[in-house]
């Protein structure tokens, strides 16, 4: 299916009914990304998974990309469905693009989950920052390039153009403030694998600048955590999406102190 979210043609998968739930895939990939997330999700809620311009099946844009143009994007794709406040769950660059979304648009988001996303440079272990080295940007490319061939509205050549546009919005993009992530409203839970790309340090910090920050990090895994422990990844999000949430009988943490 697609719809026209301010001007882009935006191509999304949907299953299930529900409250709506939209997937945001990371960086580079497509809607088939959360394949092992999608069904499960949908026994449940009304999944959506849209796919951001220049990925999978949703045409290039002229102009350059940024994680503030994909957040005005996705709040357009939910207001032409007429589906918000949704939850919101964003996956790598899908969790930046979800936390833009949220800071912006708070209106439009009613959970929020980050996997796998850091949201400063320092944030990211020293294997992050190397994909934006010359060795890692090769990688990357030889990564997404099969992935977005067979899929292009635009063609297969078109690749060059959109990972130029990637690759200038990853090595240009700014922090996030982290002392404006107190004012979020939603409930928000950051989780990572204990090999991730995202420093558990980092994590902690920002789940100390959220209020009531809920924090889940899945031994034995890494960036590809909803893939490589797809059912232990779906049990904890069922959990963080249901109403009432579970009261907590003793909580002595300092996340939040």
């Amino acid at each position: 299916m697609d719809v026209d979210a301010r001007g882009v043609r935006t191509y999304y998968d949907e299953l299930g009914t529900g409250e709506p739930v939209v997937l945001l895939h990371g960086g580079g990939v497509t809607a088939d990304s959360w394949q092992a997330q999608a069904p499960e999700l949908a026994a449940q809620y009304r999944v959506l998974i849209p796919e951001r311009r220049g990925h999978g099946r949703t045409p290039d844009v002229d102009g350059p990309v940024s994680m503030e143009i994909f957040a005005a994007d996705t709040a357009a794709f939910i207001q032409a469905l007429e589906l918000g406040p949704v939850h919101v769950v964003g996956w790598s660059d899908g969790g930046k693009v979800g936390m833009s979304l949220a800071l912006s648009r708070p209106d439009l988001v009613r959970k929020l989950v980050l996997i796998g996303t850091e949201l400063t440079h320092a944030g990211g272990t020293a294997a992050n920052q190397a994909l934006l080295e010359p060795a890692g940007l090769e990688f990357l490319a030889t990564a997404f390039r099969p992935q977005y061939e067979p899929l292009s509205p635009d063609g297969p050549e078109h690749f060059d153009v959109v990972f130029a546009k990637w690759t200038q919005m990853w090595t240009t993009l700014p922090d996030v403030e982290l002392a404006a992530l107190e004012t979020l409203p939603m409930p928000v839970l950051l989780m990572q694998g204990d090999d991730d790309c995202v420093r558990i340090e980092h994590t902690a910090e920002v789940a100390r600048a959220i209020p009531d920050a809920q924090v889940a990090v899945v031994p034995g895994s890494s960036h590809g955590l909803p893939l490589e422990k797809p059912g232990l990844v779906n049990r904890i999000l069922l959990d963080f999406l249901a109403d009432p949430q579970v009261p907590k009988f003793m909580p002595l943490g300092d996340l939040n102190s």
